[in-house]
């Protein structure tokens, strides 16, 4: 008896905290529907602003219509609104029309002035330069000479002011058959100096002569090819000429020879 006792409370026990579950799960339900409607209230007060605001500019619009409406049937302003807008068009027209000319007026100044450009060049190819002040390095003469160089057949004639300055030209590169007859200042009591002098006169092509005067650069190439450069007042002041033509050549070979007759030999 006392056994059927118990397992009745039990189950009543179970039934009971079943029931407590039950309400735990509907109150939880029950929050969140109230924050599904609190929600939806703030929504529905968004919407409502949101009518206000669209019949405020409805009624706006109708005045503008309205407006608009009394301005369309008022004849009066049609016809001036109809009359400027024949005057811009009018207006439109003649800038139109200048453009058009402007626009061959400047194709004949690019024409003229093609004309005045040309006209220039030729006229400036036949005028004597002027090499007072004109800028030419030192590094661009000898790279000039390098160029020349690399055309070397047979003999060449360099004057340079200075034996450190032969080390620019890369004379090692040339043919062992191109003669080289050399003028340049050198001082065998400069280590330097006396360390390429002893480099160039190992090389059996090479004759090297004393030239103190460190006034030009001078290349003659096979008897050629001339390029003669007298160092102006600065450093970037030379005067450069350089010349294939033989009548060139003959008029300008006693400057060359002149380094080499008054040269010393070492």
């Amino acid at each position: 008896m006392d056994y059927e006792i118990k397992k009745r409370l039990e189950g009543k026990d179970s039934l009971i905290k079943l029931k407590d579950e039950q309400i735990k799960a509907l109150e939880a339900a029950l929050k969140v529907k109230d924050e599904q409607i609190e929600t939806l209230e703030k929504t529905i007060n968004t919407k409502d602003d949101g009518t206000k605001t669209l019949e405020k500019t409805l009624k706006l619009k109708e005045e503008e219509i309205s407006k608009l409406s009394s301005s369309a049937i008022n004849p009066s302003i049609i016809k001036e609104k109809d009359e400027t807008i024949s005057q811009l068009q009018k207006e439109i027209e003649i800038l139109n029309e200048e453009l058009t000319k402007a626009d061959e007026d400047l194709e004949s100044l690019e024409l003229e002035n093609e004309k005045m450009r040309k006209v220039e060049t030729t006229s400036t190819d036949v005028k004597i330069i002027d090499f007072t002040n004109i800028q030419v390095s030192k590094s661009e003469i000898i790279k000039k000479m390098r160029s020349i160089l690399e055309n070397a057949i047979s003999n060449v004639t360099i004057v340079v002011p200075t034996i450190e300055d032969l080390q620019e030209l890369y004379l090692y590169e040339l043919r062992s058959s191109v003669s080289m007859n050399i003028a340049c200042s050198i001082n065998p009591g400069i280590e330097e100096h006396s360390e390429l002098l002893d480099e160039f006169e190992s090389l059996d092509n090479i004759s090297l002569r004393n030239y103190e005067r460190r006034d030009r650069f001078v290349l003659m190439r096979d008897g050629e090819e001339l390029l003669l450069a007298v160092i102006g007042k600065s450093e970037d002041n030379n005067l450069v000429v350089h010349t294939k033509d033989p009548k060139h050549i003959r008029i300008l070979n006693p400057i060359v020879m002149e380094c080499w007759i008054q040269s010393r030999k070492i």
